[in-house]
């Protein structure tokens, strides 16, 4: 991500502003240490990036899915002792 400094941000800021619209956010930095994100008003924010449980219902776990495989691994592994 683009890390400008509080000048060049002045100085450059429509042309910044306007990739940060088409989705490329930066960051402002005073003296190294980033301060603020600059990103469009349109992107999501945190939790809404990543939404747990959106294919609920969509598929289905067999009831065996914990034994899946069993014997192969048994004699990949020698499951006996």
């Amino acid at each position: 991500m683009l890390t400008v400094n509080i000048h060049e941000a002045k100085t450059h800021l429509s042309r910044l502003v306007e990739q940060a619209a088409r989705g490329e956010p930066f960051v402002i930095a005073k003296a190294g240490k980033p301060l603020v994100k600059v990103m469009p008003l349109a992107a999501p924010e945190g939790a809404g990036v990543r939404r747990l449980g959106f294919m609920a219902g969509q598929i289905a776990v067999p009831e065996d899915f914990d034994r899946m495989g069993s014997a192969e691994i048994e004699q990949l592994f020698g499951g006996g002792a």
